[in-house]
């Protein structure tokens, strides 16, 4: 998410984003005085932050919206104060003769009334028409993000996490594998990862079926294979390809599984009893129990990054299948096999 910090040299404000290749900056404003510069990028920062927390945490992704007061109500009703951002800014609560001072449950309402409370003690009116037109901006960022439109300043959100999945998305990551299906840095830098994910579990799929072919091996046992050529993440894609063959689509497992690494991050568990499962088979271990517990994960990603942790197993895993075949004796070329394979059933991906 968008960044702000103050520049007390040039005594001006700027904002910096990521873009999956590095960082961008662009200078806002000139703040008058500099005596209230950093507290003003601080209080910008906060405000961005609880925004693009409504990107990464859709209220499509935690139930029904219209159950009230649920989890997806609640955050429904957060990406609807985007709504009333821009009269805070302009006209923020502030402290009455007595003291007391109106303070909203919402934390982006309360987060841009903070912003226009310092803005007031600033008191500079072409202050307030730039800040407002970046918060705008912002706010246009992630609305476009969320249909898909990752251009401009919603390039940033290649470097989040989003538990839905855009089809828009989907099918860009499918163009990129099929012109390369060992994958390119451009399915880092220009698109959404959890999409992305979609994608290469689809043609990892396809890249083990058509290693396996060609070996003898069953698809799900290709990257174990694969590790003994050069050392890869052998656990994850080889629990993608086992679930995408018992029936799930690409979509239900990455959702999933990065559904399990979200939770980890807010101190939740979502799968309690594959937990206490693995705790009764490490106690019924004749060896040591402490090196199994050590080695356990609570979730099978990264939970500060679980999709682009994602991303880089499915497509480490292909270039692993690349490994198996490439020792197979065959004149076929992998990449050609693997694009026929992947297309006989491109319907898991819709």
């Amino acid at each position: 998410m968008t960044r702000y910090a103050y520049d007390s040299g040039a005594g001006t404000l700027v904002a910096t984003w990521g873009t999956g290749r590095g960082d961008v900056a662009e200078t806002i404003a000139e703040v008058p005085g500099g005596e209230h510069g950093v507290e003003l990028a601080a209080a910008l920062a906060s405000l961005a932050r609880f925004q693009w927390r409504t990107y990464t945490h859709p209220a499509t992704a935690a139930g029904d919206p219209d159950v009230e007061n649920g989890e997806a109500w609640r955050r429904a009703e957060e990406r609807n104060r985007f709504a009333k951002v821009e009269a805070a800014l302009r006209t923020p609560n502030l402290p009455d003769d007595e003291g007391c001072m109106l303070v909203f449950y919402s934390p982006i309402e309360e987060s841009a009334h903070h912003v226009g409370r310092v803005l007031h003690a600033i008191g500079d009116a072409n202050l307030v028409d730039r800040v407002v037109n970046e918060v705008l901006t912002e706010q246009a960022a992630i609305t476009a993000a969320e249909l898909g439109d990752l251009a401009g300043r919603a390039r940033q959100a290649v470097e989040l996490t989003r538990p839905e999945i855009s089809p828009v998305q989907v099918h860009a990551a499918d163009t990129l594998l099929r012109a390369n299906p060992l994958g390119t840095i451009d399915l880092f830098t220009e698109l959404d990862p959890a999409a992305a994910s979609v994608a290469a579990a689809h043609w990892l799929r396809a890249a083990a079926t058509v290693a396996g072919e060609v070996t003898g091996l069953e698809p799900v046992d290709v990257v174990a294979e694969a590790d003994d050529i050069e050392a890869l993440q052998v656990e994850t894609p080889t629990v993608v390809l086992e679930r995408l063959s018992e029936g799930e689509t690409p979509t239900q497992v990455v959702v999933d599984l990065i559904a399990d690494a979200i939770a980890v991050s807010e101190g939740k568990v979502r799968d309690l009893d594959g937990i206490i499962e693995a705790a009764q088979e490490i106690e019924e271990r004749d060896d040591d129990p402490d090196a199994w517990t050590d080695g356990y994960r609570i979730c099978r990603l990264d939970p500060t990054r679980p999709a682009i942790d994602l991303l880089e197993d499915l497509l480490g895993a292909i270039r692993g299948c690349w490994l198996v075949y490439s020792e197979a004796d065959t004149d076929a070329t992998f990449e050609s096999t693997v694009r026929t394979e992947a297309d006989a059933d491109t319907s898991r991906l819709q």
